[in-house]
This record gives C-alpha cells, structure tokens and sequence, in this order.
C-alpha cells in the first residue's frame, strides 16, 4: 500500500487524527479542496436567544486598543460581543469591526487542536500528533540542556502582541535567559522613546481629547489604525461638534483621518520633523510661549531655543516638506493661540523614518513650548499604566532577574532601544543569528507571524527558521496553521483570548488608572492550551530550582493572586469574597479616587523624600540616596517649593537631552542633544525615475491576527497600491492596470554597523494592482499590509472549498461541545468571493516581503517609510 494512504491530509483531518497519526499540512495551493454541496442545500441556522445567554466580561485582542467587552455565551459559544461600558476608555457598549468579529476566532475551521511534532524536513508540512506530556517533556529537557551546558540565554522566547508579559517574564527569569525578543522596533519605539527623552514618565501620552481646542496631528491615523484610536476618535469628535475643536492633519496619504480633518497637509515623506520645528521657530518668534512653565519646567532656556530654532524658517521647511510656509506660519499661531487646551501628537507616519526620533520629539516640544503638557485639554499622561508588582503582586515565591546581556536581546548599535523599557530591535534577529551574532537552542515562538509581518520576512526570516543549524528547536504557539507555524518543529495549539485568562492594562483617555480582567468565556476546543499554561507546565518540569515559581498551580491562581490587593465591594453595593471575583464580575477596576494628573509637575514632593535629601545648587534638582547609599533625582526646587518635576534626569521637560548626547558619541554620531532636523539620506536627490514606497493599515486588520477572520477580510481583503494621478498619467498608468513594483536598499543605516548601509541594490519585486488617486503625495506610492497570506487558512489565502471538517468527530462528547452544532452550509465554500480563480480580485500582496531591514540610529525603529522603489507598467 502506498505510504500516502497513512498520511492524513490537511488541516480538515484535525478532528480526526489519532496520538501518532501523520498529517501533510501544505501552504494552498497544494491544499485545494474540491467543491460539494450540501445533502439538501438548504442552510440551516440556529436561532440566538440573548435572554437566554450568559453574560461574560472580558477584554478584546483583535488589536492593540484591548478594549473592555462583555460577551454573550450560549450552548458553550459565544455569539456576541459588545463594548463593556465600566472600561472607562470605552463607557458604552460601542465596539469596532474588529470587535464585533470577536465571536469569529473560536470557530476558524482551521483552528490548531492538538499538539503536533514535526515528522519530515523543517517546512516540508508533515506533521505527527504527539501528547501534551509528550510536548511538555521535549521542551523542558532541551531547555534543561541548556542551562546545565551554562548557557540559559540559548534559549528564547519571540513574542507578538501577548499581553501577559509578567508570565512570559517568569518563565524567563525561572530560565535565567534575559531573551525575549518584541516586535516593538517594527511598531512604536520612535515615538515611546521621545515621550521618555522628553516626559520621562510615558511610553503613550493620554491626550485629553474631550477638552481639546486643536489637534495638530503628525502621521496618526488614529480613526482607523491608532493605538487607543477607537477612544480617541469618539473624543475628539466630542471636542469638534462640543467646542468646534479644530483638526489639522499632516499625511502623505489621504487617510480616513486626514478625509475627516479640517485641513489636510501632504508634506514630502520624513519631513515632519522640520514642519515642527518650524512651526517652533514662529511660536518662540512671535512670543506665542508659556513662559512661566518655560521658565520653571523646560531645559534649556528660552534664549537658547531662540537661538537654536532660528535657522528653521517655515521658508527653510517649506523647500524641504513641500508645505506653504505661508500655512506653517497661521497654523503655528493658530495652534498657539488656542493653548493651553491643545495638543500635537503623533504616530508611526511621523516616526517610521531615519530621522524618526527626533521627528517624534520636535513634535511633542510644541506642547511644551505652549504650555499644554499636562494641562486640561492637553497633551497629557498617566502616571501607573503598568501591572506593577506593588500593586497587582505575583505568586512569591518569584525567580531573580538575569543579569546576562545579548547582542540578541540588546544589541550595542542602538544604545537607546532598551534604555527605559525593552524597546528591542527585532527586525535583526534573524539577520543577527544568520551573523553569527548570536546562537540560540530553543526558540519559543507566540503569536508573531514573523515571515509576514517583518521586513525581508519571505526572504531572511523563512531562510533563518528553516536552518537547523541556526535554530536547532522552534516550538510555535498559534491558533491557526500560520506561515510561522510551518516553520516549527513543534505546533502548541494554543487558545484564543476568548477562551483564556490575563490581566491587562492600557493609558486611560479619562487619564484614571484602571485594569481589566480577561477571562475565558468559552472552553477552548479539542486539546487547545493558553500559552501561558503551557509555560507553567514546562516550568514545572525544568528542575527543583525552576520549579518552585510555578507551585501556584495555573494561570487562572497567578491572575488570581495578582487581583489580590483589589476591592472586594463594588460601586453598586455587591461584595464578593475576594478581589478576583470581583474583577469577574465587573471586568474592570478604575481608581477613581485618584486626582486625574493634570500638571502632576507641580506636585508639592512629600515631607519623607525632602527629608535628607540634597539640592544642586546649579540645576536645583533634588537627590536623595536610597538604601545602598546611591543618589537618584526626586524632585526639583522652583523657587522655595521643592516639587515632583518629570522623571527626566534633569526633572524638566527636556528639548535638549544631555543623555542623548552622550549616548550617541558610543557609537560614533554626532548628536547635539536637540530634535533637530537631519534629511533620510535615500531621498536627498531622489531620482526623476523613483519614487518612495508607504505601507498603512486599515481599520479592520492588524498585522498577523485577523486576516484569518472571514467577518474582516471580505471588508478588505486585496491591497492595490495607491499612486497619485498625474503620477500615473506620465507613466501610462490606469486602476486596475497590473505593475511591477521593485525596491531598493537605502542609502542609510545604523551608524557604526554597515550591514544596514545599503548601495542602493535591489530587495526584491512584487505585481501588483494600481489604484489611481490625488489623495496621495505624487513623489509616494502606498501599499497597505496585512495581506497576502500563503498559509494561514481560506479566509487569507483567498482560497474557497469546501468545508475543512474540524467539528467534533472523533472527539470525546465534552469536548465536542466546545464546537457548538456545525453548520448545514460552510461559507467559505461558496461564500469567499474574492477567490481570483473564480473571478475575485485576490487576497493581495505581502508587501513586507520586499522592505529592506532599515533600524534608524540609536533608537533601531524600523523606517518602513523611507524605502525607494520604482514602478513599470506590466504589459
């Protein structure tokens, strides 16, 4: 008999496959299903009653927001979602698109449901069904191996959007591996680290939107694609229809936010930073400042930004952005004349640049300059928007942190990535261990779909993940068959965030500290695990040593601990054993009895703290030693009063950063400590012939986690690429037409590493549809991202079929349960039309696939935005 008849065949053979059973899990097209109709095909539907279901608190992850929800159970499947109005950010019952497609993700016919071991080569897609305890055991002993050869940080864990860092972190720390490798550099890292250059204090400001006058807003497309923009647009069209707040946006692209603006501003691409500092240079001229807090609360001097700003014109940035200096001028006075209550805020559009940084930078200075920084309407922030220990504590005992250092993890070129929280520059790791830069045993993947979603992914990341050599063991957490997961040699099925626990917490636009609880609303299906269980478990088996900070048991007794300190009384009179049932119950905890941090800065410091401390007779900060006898700034003097200030090292706002100064001088960069402008190298003279290649994102996806949701996809599901009119008009170019789109290598780099000092050579190619607009800047062509799956499931692959059969065959009758009835009719056998072969236009292009890796110097952000390319017409 041929060996193929043992062999089960794709991810429809799930529910059936027996412990030791083989199965081919192929990316499509070798997985194609062929076509039948159902017996009678008639579509039955079972009829939800919502009086009936139970309601379940819990917090959503279909996108960085976590937004509270409850949803509703019936039949042990949830059938609705809706926003749960104690999240103070939320305070309705209002939810997003994404939101709504919640009850989606336990139902994928795709979905993992057993842990599967790899049974051919490395991607070759043959997979054997093995145990947990199977699972459990391989890992633990390979990781022990490790820490007993003396090198824990061999091994690792590459995490996505988690959300349960302190039990990533434990499982860690247990190890004695410092290696947790973020996604944070491909995200946000410019603009986290300029809030800290300059605040000291936030990786996310809270901008106190409902009381705004005027929102300057550089590269935030936060009505669809911000972090916390859901809340933030309610806000702020509070504030425009309340008090006729003004809008003013600044994009390369006509995004849904720069279409619903009051104007619109499409500046040359990484220019931003001189549209602020110009914008600067008319405020401090014009004498539109707040001079009390210059004075008191901002380095340096009024006189030395004066100084430092004269040169940057709106003439001087007109010639480089492309803006009026004319409109440079009336909205820098505009917006001045409007403060306190105003705000100039950001995102990746503004920071996703060489000089990213200090284009974030010069942009939060505007606040300082008018006064608006923690002031009512202003640009705020919270002050514990962390799960510290302190206060949500975990189960004692708890492992000792690692003191080992990686290039890996903290790589030298970019001195700043890591130095106020773990930033990371994860877009090096698998160039770093190709480098030799690094080696690895064990890599533990979640929840990152890395061969999508990083730069160079179809290339350096899938050659890396197939090398053995490079990797010898990669076990990957996933809920669906992801181009991740076909790079493992282990799949952990994992469970989705309906169906697992977890503490989470996010910067409140009521600008009061609050936690949610997320907690099972469902049971997951066949042998799904949540991830963090599945750490506990190995931890469990790594040793005695490692073992002892995992005697609390499972995830759902570390949440409860960590909900320990917490109320047991609720506002409405309801009391309950303990603070964890408490969050059950309501989802949330808000400290209302906090002050909201309105000019924090000028908090009188507490009587114990100016007890022995001292104060700088030239910079009038106020140092106290701690118990090792080691000073630390804890205030700052104004006047005779000694007071907070920001947690800067010079407890002022800082424009000007000594730190950042010096630490650019370790590796070789010449850095004056002020946002100053510097030009992306790549576009200085910018051939006739190339343009500059923008990816963004739509309201319904988020990277690696919804594209499998059919809900989400038919609303978009193809990416053409956005080419201005009179662009394509010269190059013969109509919607629809097919192009060629090839990019380049930049002219730019990490300062001290030529790795990432590109001559200007080919990345790669891609064909793609145009799509024939004046809403995008004629030098700039966008492709959004999110798109073009190869494996992953129908919904992304854009692959109809008939129904995979992953119901409940084969499975005990509880756990058969946990599907709910299949239905009579699969809609994604007929129902996926954008299937090309059939017609559709396609799921798109993984345009991540050709952008170079390009970390810009001392923070390491990748400049997705600065890549150049050139486009043909494919005839």
């Amino acid at each position: 008999m041929d060996r193929r008849s043992f062999i089960r065949n794709g991810i429809g053979s799930m529910a059936t496959l027996g412990v030791g059973e083989l199965i081919l899990l192929n990316p499509s097209p070798a997985q194609a299903m062929a076509y039948r109709p159902v017996a009678d095909g008639k579509q039955r539907k079972i009829k939800n009653n919502y009086k009936m279901a139970t309601r379940v608190t819990s917090v959503c992850l279909n996108c960085s927001t976590v937004c509270g929800i409850e949803g509703f159970v019936q039949d042990n499947k949830v059938i609705k979602i809706r926003g749960n109005p104690l999240d103070p950010n939320m305070g309705s019952h209002m939810t997003c698109a994404k939101g709504q497609s919640g009850p989606t993700v336990n139902d994928y016919p795709e979905r993992l449901l057993y842990p599967l071991k790899r049974a051919g080569e490395r991607g070759s897609g043959l997979w054997k069904r093995i145990t947990w305890e199977e699972a459990y055991e391989e890992i633990a002993r390979r990781i022990r191996a490790s820490v007993d050869a003396g090198h824990p940080e061999r091994v690792c864990i590459h995490q996505g959007r988690s959300r349960i860092e302190a039990e990533i972190g434990r499982f860690l720390d247990a190890i004695g591996t410092p290696v947790l490798l973020n996604h944070r550099a491909i995200c946000s890292s410019n603009k986290r680290a300029a809030n800290y250059v300059s605040l000291g204090e936030t990786d996310w400001e809270s901008i106190d939107a409902e009381r705004c006058k005027y929102f300057l807003n550089f590269g935030a497309n936060f009505y669809e694609a911000h972090q916390g923009g859901l809340h933030l647009v309610s806000r702020v069209v509070k504030a425009r229809y309340d008090h006729g707040a003004k809008l003013v946006t600044f994009d390369v692209r006509l995004s849904n936010t720069a279409g619903r603006s009051d104007e619109w501003h499409q500046p040359f691409p990484g220019t931003e930073g001189a549209i602020a500092l110009a914008m600067a240079h008319v405020i401090v001229r014009e004498n539109e400042v707040d001079h009390d807090f210059l004075d008191k609360f901002v380095q340096p001097g009024l006189g030395t930004i004066r100084a430092w700003l004269a040169p940057c014109t709106p003439t001087w940035a007109e010639k480089l952005s492309g803006v009026a200096a004319a409109d440079i001028t009336r909205l820098a006075l505009e917006f001045a004349r409007k403060r306190p209550a105003v705000a100039a805020f950001t995102n990746r559009g503004t920071g996703a640049h060489y000089n990213g940084f200090n284009a974030e930078r010069a942009v939060v200075m505007l606040n300082a300059l008018v006064g608006s920084v923690a002031k009512e309407g202003g640009y705020c922030y919270g002050l514990d928007e962390k799960l510290s220990p302190a206060r949500y504590p975990a189960p004692e005992p708890r492992p000792p942190k690692p003191i080992i250092r990686t290039d890996l993890e903290d790589p030298p070129e970019w001195p700043l990535a890591n130095r106020w929280q773990k930033m990371k520059v994860g877009q090096v790791v698998f160039d770093f261990l190709r480098q030799g830069r690094a080696k690895l045993d064990v890599y533990l993947s979640y929840t990152i779909a890395a061969p999508m979603t990083w730069p160079e992914g179809r290339s350096t990341t899938v050659e890396v993940l197939k090398d053995e050599k490079l990797i010898p063991f990669h076990a990957c957490s996933d809920v669906v068959y992801s181009e991740m997961a076909h790079y493992a040699d282990m799949i952990l099925p994992d469970a989705t965030y309906l169906e697992r626990w977890g503490l989470d917490i996010r910067n409140n636009m009521e600008l009061q500290h609050f936690v949610t609880l997320r907690q099972p609303m469902v049971n997951p299906p066949g042998a799904a695990t949540s991830f963090a269980d599945v750490l506990f478990e190995i931890g469990k088996r790594l040793g005695p040593e490692q073992a002892r900070y995992f005697k609390f048991g499972t995830h759902e007794e570390f949440v409860r601990h960590q909900c320990s300190l917490l109320p047991t009384k609720g506002a409405d009179g309801k009391v309950f054993k303990d603070g964890f049932d408490y969050m059950k119950h309501y989802g949330v905890y808000v400290d209302s009895a906090a002050p909201k941090p309105y000019e924090v800065y000028r908090k009188p410091l507490a009587a114990a703290l100016v007890q022995g401390a001292r104060v700088d007779e030239k910079t009038r900060v106020i140092y106290k030693a701690d118990d090792k006898g080691k000073e630390k700034a804890v205030g700052l003097m104004v006047g005779e009063v000694p007071v907070r200030g920001f947690t800067t090292p010079s407890r002022k706002f800082e424009i000007h950063a000594p730190e950042v100064a010096k630490v650019a001088a370790t590796v070789g960069l010449v850095d004056d400590g002020l946002p100053t402008f510097h030009q992306v190298p790549s576009h200085v003279g910018l051939a006739a012939d190339r343009l500059i290649l923008s990816t963004f994102k739509w309201n319904v996806h988020t990277q690696g986690r919804t594209a499998s949701q059919k809900y989400l996809a038919e609303i978009v599901h193809d990416n053409p690429m956005w080419i201005h009119a009179a662009t394509a008009k010269k190059l013969g170019i109509k919607t629809g037409d097919t192009v060629e789109l090839t990019t380049y290598r930049p002219l730019s780099g990490a300062v001290g590493d030529k790795a990432y000092q590109g001559t200007g050579q080919v990345v790669g190619s891609a064909r793609v549809k145009a799509f024939v607009t004046k809403g995008i800047h004629p030098r700039v062509v966008a492709v959004s991202n999110s798109l073009g799956w190869i494996t992953g499931g129908r919904s992304c692959e854009g692959e109809r079929g008939r129904r995979v059969e992953v119901a409940a065959r084969g499975l005990a009758p509880d756990a058969a349960q946990a599907f709910g009835p299949a239905p009579a009719v699969d809609d994604l056998e007929f129902g996926l039309w954008w299937d090309e072969k059939h017609g559709g236009r396609g799921s798109g292009v993984n345009i991540n696939a050709i952008l170079p890796i390009n970390p810009q110097p001392l923070v390491g952000m990748q400049a997705w935005f600065d890549t150049v390319c050139s486009i043909r017409k494919v005839v």
